[in-house]
């Protein structure tokens, strides 16, 4: 089924999972290391919740880890592809997952 007909609710390709997580992300452009929590996590991107904001097109490579201590945690390079504001004073960014690293 295409995603045009799909219903309107089921329009994503991938299902969001809600997580929670902590989330460092390195700069591809600097040495700079962001920490963040990650909100939820689809097979195409990431919601993160940081105090930094970061322009779109910016890439970072992530890693998403557990507190409870899971294997394995997430590596993966992405890009921000939205960023805004919140009512905490931080930023919720959407990460475009370009490739994972295993």
């Amino acid at each position: 089924m295409g995603i045009n007909n799909k219903p309107y609710s089921e329009k994503r390709d991938f299902i969001r999972m809600k997580i929670g997580a902590p989330l460092n992300a390195k700069l591809a452009a600097a040495s700079e290391i962001i920490e963040g929590l990650c909100l939820d996590l689809s097979g195409g991107g990431l919601q993160v919740e940081t105090k930094q904001h970061l322009d779109v097109g910016t890439e970072a490579e992530v890693e998403v880890s557990s507190d409870h201590g899971h294997n394995p945690t997430l590596k993966a390079k992405t890009k921000v592809v939205r960023a805004t504001a919140n009512d905490a004073g931080g930023y919720v960014l959407g990460l475009e997952i370009i490739h994972i690293i295993p």
